[in-house]
């Protein structure tokens, strides 16, 4: 049977220890403070990346990696695995140029290349977790036909939410409008946030104060999982006090079998801010 490789890019959110534990290829994203250039979670660590953006002047960037990026990661796994066969699970494509930079690098690549390029319309560990599923399924000695199967099952399953400190950092990325901003900062409203089937970042819902958004999380998450044993992920971007509390309510409601803690990467940052928590819930 034929090696399966699983291969992301940086917003993934995937701790190194955890990448290198299941053998997970990462091709990093790029973060620009003015003339600077980083390369997410390689020369930039997330909390090196929220002392300088709380300090710096200038306000930070983003950009893809270029399909030479994933041709040379693809080209790498084929040296050390020459009968590998290859999933690259992706950023989703209204987020960024990063899908369609590996699909141009996998064309790169020779023919007889088995390469699967996954848009997965999520970002940071609404795809994370199903990546390292995938690579946990993988090192299992799966088929490439099974753990494509729960990519999609687990694609399907999973659901997130998620709360920012500021409308600020949202607003500078075009996601809402400059009124919506500063009405949401004067009024203490914490619009409640997710990803749609689109791809797109999309509010569900607007509550008053930290505390009962979190609380209406807990609820909006109850009719898709009730008391199903569940697996639940923890994100936050440089504190992570907001995310604790969020994740108590959760795990006094559900039936939580186990629990991931990440960090929300730079370039995950750059359109969050910090004081950013959010919950990643799926089906065991």
């Amino acid at each position: 049977m034929c090696a399966v490789k699983i291969v992301v890019d940086s917003t993934a959110d995937i701790s190194q220890e955890l990448r290198e534990r299941l053998g997970i290829g990462m091709v990093p994203l790029k973060v620009h403070f003015g003339e600077e250039q980083f390369l997410d979670g390689v020369t930039i660590e997330a909390d090196d990346f929220y002392d300088k953006l709380a300090s710096s002047s200038v306000l930070p960037t983003t950009s893809q990696p270029s399909p030479l990026d994933f041709q040379e990661a693809y080209e790498r796994i084929l040296r050390e695995t020459p009968d590998a066969q290859i999933i690259s699970i992706h950023l989703g494509s209204k987020f960024s140029g990063t899908y369609q930079s590996a699909m141009i690098g996998r064309s790169m690549m020779k023919s007889d290349a088995d390469i699967t390029v996954i848009d997965t319309k999520s970002a940071s560990y609404g795809f994370g977790a199903i990546a390292v599923r995938a690579a946990e399924r993988a090192k299992e000695g799966r088929s490439k036909t099974d753990v494509l199967a729960e990519i999609d099952r687990l694609s399907r399953d999973l659901k997130l939410y998620f709360l920012v400190d500021t409308l600020e950092y949202l607003q500078r990325g075009g996601r809402i409008g400059k009124a919506a901003a500063l009405f949401g900062s004067i009024l203490n409203i914490k619009p409640i946030l997710s990803i749609d089937k689109e791809g797109v970042v999309a509010p569900v819902d607007k509550v008053r104060g930290s505390k009962k958004a979190m609380q209406r999380i807990v609820e909006l998450l109850e009719p898709d999982f009730g008391s199903d044993p569940v697996n639940v992920a923890i994100a936050w971007s440089k504190l992570d006090e907001p995310a604790k509390e969020l994740l108590a309510l959760v795990q006094n409601r559900f039936n939580v079998q186990d629990v991931h803690y990440t960090t929300l990467g730079a370039v995950i940052g750059t359109h969050v801010g910090p004081g950013t928590a959010a919950v990643f819930m799926y089906r065991v």
